[in-house]
C-alpha cells in the first residue's frame, strides 16, 4: 500500500507514535556507529530521523514507495540517499549494508516475504535484518480505540488485525519464511500523550492509512458517532496512549 497524503498529514496521525517507536527499535536492530543501514518504507522519516543521529547522513540510504513521503524524506534529511523504491525490488547490490530495518511497513508490503527476502539480500552476511508492526491484532496498538468503536457502529468493518505481522509471532515466522537465521521476537512501546481529544481525533479525519480512508468515506451523522464512540473509550484528557509494536529480527 502506498500512501498518497501529504507528509505533514502523516505526521500528525502516525508520525507522532512512530517517532517514539524510532529509538527502541533501532537499538532492537543493533545499530551502531559505523554501520551502513537502509531504512525500508521510510515514509516522510521518522526512523530515518534516528539513524540519522546515530551514523549521520552518509550511513542511511531509504526507500519508499510514495512519492510525497519521498520527497519529505529528502528535504529533511540533507545527504541521505533517499530513493523511491518498493521493499520486494530495492535498487542495490547485495551485501550493501550492514543492517536493514522496516518500521511499521510489513504490513502494507504487497508481499512481505518477498519485501524481508529483498532486505535479507542487501545486506552482509551475518548482518541484521529487523522489521517492526503495531499490535492490531491484541488491542494494544494506537489505533485500538478507534477500530473498537468502528466495530460498535459496523461489526463487519474491515480492521488492520489481520494484516501481516500484526498478530504474535507472524512476524518470526516471515522472517524465518524469508530465509533469514537466528530469528527472535519481542516487543517495543512507545508512549504518547494526547492533549485533548480533539488532537486525538482530527488526524483521523485526513485520510491516512486504512482509519483515514474509512473515516473519510462515512457520510457527516456516522463520523459524528464514531467521534462520540471513540471519545466514549478513552479517558479524560489529558491521556497517554501506550502502544506496543510486535519486533522481530533476523540474521541474513
Amino acid at each position: 500500500m502506498t500512501f498518497a497524503v501529504p507528509a505533514d498529514a502523516y505526521d500528525r496521525f502516525m508520525g507522532r507514535y512512530s517517532r517514539r517507536l524510532a529509538g527502541p527499535f533501532a537499538s532492537l536492530a543493533q545499530v551502531t556507529e559505523g554501520q551502513r543501514v537502509l531504512d525500508v518504507g521510510c515514509g516522510p522519516g521518522a526512523l530515518t530521523t534516528e539513524l540519522v543521529r546515530r551514523l549521520g547522513p552518509s550511513g542511511v540510504s531509504a526507500v519508499e514507495p510514495s512519492a510525497p513521503f519521498v520527497e519529505a524524506a529528502r528535504e529533511r534529511h540533507p545527504g541521505v540517499d533517499v530513493v523511491r523504491a518498493s521493499a520486494e525490488d530495492l535498487p542495490f547490490p547485495d551485501d550493501s549494508f550492514d543492517a536493514a530495518l522496516a518500521q511499521l511497513v510489513v504490513h502494507f508490503m504487497t508481499d512481505p516475504v518477498q519485501g524481508l527476502r529483498e532486505m535479507g539480500r542487501v545486506t552482509r552476511t551475518g548482518g541484521i535484518v529487523a522489521a517492526c508492526v503495531w499490535d492490531h491484532a491484541g488491542g494494544h496498538g494506537p489505533l485500538s480505540p478507534f477500530w473498537d468503536a468502528a466495530h460498535g457502529i459496523d461489526p463487519d468493518v474491515a480492521d488492520e488485525s489481520a494484516l501481516p505481522g500484526a498478530r504474535q509471532g507472524h512476524l518470526m515466522e516471515l522472517l524465518q519464511s524469508a530465509g533469514l537465521a537466528e530469528v527472535e521476537e519481542t516487543d517495543v512501546v512507545a508512549e504518547v500523550e494526547h492533549p485533548t481529544f480533539e488532537e486525538w481525533w482530527e488526524p483521523f479525519e485526513l485520510g491516512v492509512g486504512p482509519a483515514g480512508s474509512y473515516t473519510s468515506g462515512l457520510d457527516a451523522e456516522r463520523r459524528a458517532l464514531l467521534r462520540e464512540r471513540c471519545r466514549e473509550r478513552l479517558p479524560p484528557a489529558p491521556f497517554v496512549v501506550t502502544a506496543r509494536a510486535w519486533a522481530a529480527r533476523g540474521v541474513a
